[in-house]
C-alpha cells in the first residue's frame, strides 16, 4: 500500500500556495510604491494627477490582493478539505483490514484520535499553516532584499538574524520529538479512557463505581495536562530568547544607519525606512518561528497517521470458499490474547458439515474465543482452521464472514430504524423478505405494535428496545442472511424466562434449515439433542460425544449436568 497515497496534494491546493505567494508579493510591493511616493513628496515635484495616479495604482495593487487572497484562501480550503476527505476515506478502508485483535489492545483511541484529531490537525496544515508560512517568508525576502536595496550592510545584517531561526527551529524541534510525541501518546489514552467511562456509564452507575471509573478519567486528563505543560514550558523559552534577539535588530539597524545618513549615502526616506521596516520583519519572522513550530507539531499527525497506514493488515487472499461441504475442523489450534497466556491450547476437533454441534464449559474457558476464531476476529497462534477442507488462516475475513451468520448475546445495532437494522444482514433483501425474517424470529408482532412499525428508529445501539427484542433482531438478521454457517454464542444467556422462551422458539425456527451450526450454551438441557457435544476446560477439549455417550462417561459433562438438574 502506497503510504503517501493519501497525501497527495490536489490542484487547488497548488493553486492557492500560488496565489499567496503572489499576494505576499503584492504585499512587499506596496513599500517600494509608498517609498517612490514619499521621494516625490519630499522634492515636491508632484502634481495632483500624479498624486491620484500613485493613488489608482495602490488601490489596483490592494484590489488584486484582495482577490488573489480570498481565491487563494478559498483554494487552500478546498484543496485541504479534498486531501482530508481522501485520508479518512483511506483510513476507513484501512481499518476494514486491520486485525480485530488490534481493537482489543487498547487501539480504540488512537484510532479515534487519528481518525479525528490528527487527520484534522493535517487539514490545518494544509488550509493555515502552509500558506501562511509561505505568504510570510515571501514578505520577509522581499523586505530584505528592498532594505539591501536601500543599505547593503543593513540588508546582510538582518539576513545574518533572520538566519538564526534555523538554530531556534532545531532546538524548538527537539522539543517537539520529545514532548509532542509523548502529548500526542497521552492524548490517544485519555480518548480510550474517555470512551470507556461514557460507553460503560450505566455499568459504573449500577455497580456505584462511577466515582472511581470518573478518577481514572480524570487522572487520564491530568496527565495529559501535564504532559501539555511540560510540552509549552520548555518551547515557549526557546521562542521568547529568539524573539529578544529578532527584536534586537531594530535599534541595531537604527543605529548603524545613523552613520550613511549623516554623510548623506541615504536620504531621509531611506532613514525612516530602515527604523520602520525592521519593526515589520521582526514581527513576521517571530510569526514564522511560531508558525513553525505549530506545523512541525502538527507534523506528528501526520506520522500517527502513517503508523495507521503502515499497520500489518489481515491477508488479502480472495480464495472463495464456496462448495456444499462446510465441514469445520481445527487442527492443534493455539491463541492467546496476552503473550504467554493462552487461552486455547492445541486443541483439536471437527464440527461436521451440516450438523449441530454445541460447546459447553466453565466460563472464561474458551468457548467464545472458539467461534471468534471461526469467524477469523482474530487469528491463531499457531495450528490451522480450514472450513470445507479448505485452510481459512490466508483467507481475507470478509470471505469467510460471507458464509458465517452469528448471533450473539451481546448484540450491536446500528442508530437507524429496525427495518434498516435488519437489512444490513443481506443489503439487497426486499421488504418482504425482511418481513418473513422477522416473523421467523417472533419479532414481527411487538414491530408492528410500535408507532411506525418496521421504520421505527431505536436509537444508539438499540437502547430503545428490550434485550430479548434485541435479540431476535439478530436472530432475524442471520435468517435473512441465511448463511451456510451459524455461530450461536449464549443467545439467551442475559434474558429473562418469558424473552429466553421466545427467542429459544426463534432460534429452533433458525435450526429448520440445515447448516452447519456451532452452539455455545449456558444451560446444557439447550443442547442435549445435538449432534456433538464438545466440553471445554482450561483451554482444551476434555470431552467430545452425544448428550448420551457424555452421561456414560461420568466425566466433566456429568458433573455440570448433575449441578443443573439440582438447580432445576
Amino acid at each position: 500500500m502506497g503510504g503517501n497515497v493519501p497525501f497527495k496534494k490536489n490542484k487547488h491546493f497548488n493553486i492557492g500556495l500560488i496565489l499567496t505567494i503572489i499576494e505576499g508579493i503584492l504585499s512587499g510591493s506596496n513599500y517600494v510604491v509608498f517609498y517612490l511616493l514619499i521621494l516625490m513628496l519630499q522634492g515636491r515635484s508632484l502634481t495632483v494627477e500624479q498624486i491620484l495616479g500613485v493613488a489608482g495604482i495602490l488601490i489596483v495593487i490592494f484590489c488584486i490582493r484582495v482577490i488573489m487572497y480570498s481565491i487563494g484562501y478559498t483554494q487552500n480550503q478546498i484543496g485541504g478539505a479534498a486531501v482530508s476527505k481522501n485520508i479518512r476515506l483511506f483510513l476507513g478502508d484501512k481499518f476494514k483490514k486491520i486485525p480485530l485483535l488490534r481493537f482489543t489492545k487498547g487501539q480504540i483511541g488512537q484510532y479515534v484520535n487519528t481518525m479525528t484529531s490528527d487527520v484534522n490537525s493535517y487539514e490545518q496544515i494544509l488550509t493555515h499553516k502552509i500558506s501562511n508560512l509561505a505568504k510570510n517568508i515571501t514578505l520577509s525576502v522581499i523586505i530584505v532584499a528592498f532594505i539591501s536595496c536601500l543599505y547593503l550592510p543593513a540588508g546582510i545584517i538582518l539576513l545574518l538574524f533572520a538566519l538564526l531561526l534555523i538554530p531556534e527551529m532545531w532546538f524548538s524541534f527537539r522539543v517537539v520529538k520529545k514532548y509532542g510525541t509523548i502529548k500526542n501518546t497521552t492524548a490517544a489514552e485519555a480518548v480510550s479512557s474517555i470512551v470507556e467511562y461514557v460507553d460503560g456509564i450505566q455499568t459504573f452507575r449500577a455497580y456505584g463505581v462511577g466515582g472511581i471509573k470518573n478518577k481514572t478519567t480524570t487522572k487520564a486528563m491530568h496527565e495529559f495536562s501535564d504532559v501539555s505543560f511540560k510540552y509549552e514550558a520548555h518551547g515557549i523559552p526557546i521562542n521568547f530568547i529568539f524573539n529578544i534577539i529578532n527584536w534586537l535588530t531594530v535599534p541595531l539597524i537604527m543605529f548603524i544607519g545613523i552613520l550613511p545618513w549623516k554623510s548623506g549615502e541615504i536620504d531621509n526616506v531611506a532613514y525612516l525606512l530602515l527604523c520602520m521596516l525592521p519593526m515589520l520583519l521582526a514581527k513576521l519572522i517571530g510569526v514564522i518561528s511560531v508558525d513553525l513550530f505549530s506545523y512541525k507539531n502538527l507534523l506528528i499527525s501526520k506520522n500517527n497517521i502513517l503508523k495507521v497506514i503502515k499497520e500489518p493488515e489481515e491477508n488479502e487472499s480472495e480464495e472463495l470458499l464456496g462448495n456444499d461441504n462446510y465441514e469445520i475442523e481445527f487442527k492443534n489450534v493455539s491463541f492467546s490474547y496476552i503473550q504467554g497466556e493462552p487461552v486455547l491450547k492445541n486443541i483439536s476437533f471437527i464440527v461436521p458439515n451440516q450438523k449441530l454441534t454445541a460447546i459447553v464449559g466453565d466460563s472464561g474457558s474458551g468457548k467464545s474465543t472458539i467461534l471468534n476464531l471461526i469467524a477469523k476476529y482474530y487469528e491463531v497462534n499457531s495450528g490451522t482452521i480450514l472450513v470445507g477442507g479448505k485452510i481459512i488462516n490466508n483467507l481475507a475475513a470478509e470471505q469467510v464472514l460471507k458464509q458465517i451468520s452469528m448471533v450473539d448475546q451481546d448484540v450491536f445495532l446500528f442508530n437507524d430504524t429496525i427495518r434498516e437494522n435488519i437489512r444490513y444482514a443481506r443489503p439487497d433483501a426486499t421488504d418482504e423478505e425482511i418481513l418473513l425474517a422477522c416473523k421467523a424470529a417472533n419479532c414481527d408482532e411487538f414491530i408492528c405494535n410500535m408507532e411506525k412499525g418496521y421504520d421505527t428508529p431505536i436509537g444508539e445501539n438499540g437502547n430503545l428496545l428490550s434485550g430479548g427484542e434485541r435479540q431476535r433482531i439478530s436472530i432475524a438478521r442471520a435468517i435473512l442472511k441465511n448463511s451456510p454457517i451459524l455461530l450461536l454464542d449464549e443467545a439467551t444467556a442475559s434474558l429473562d424466562i418469558e424473552n429466553e422462551l421466545v427467542v429459544k422458539e426463534a432460534i429452533a425456527n433458525l435450526l429448520k434449515v440445515k447448516k452447519t451450526v456451532v452452539m455455545i450454551a449456558h444451560t446444557l438441557s439447550i443442547v442435549k439433542n445435538a449432534d456433538q457435544i464438545l466440553v471445554v476446560s482450561d483451554g482444551g477439549i476434555a470431552e467430545m460425544g452425544t448428550h448420551d455417550e457424555l452421561l456414560k462417561r461420568n466425566g466433566k459433562y456429568t458433573t455440570m449436568w448433575n449441578a443443573e438438574q439440582e438447580i432445576m
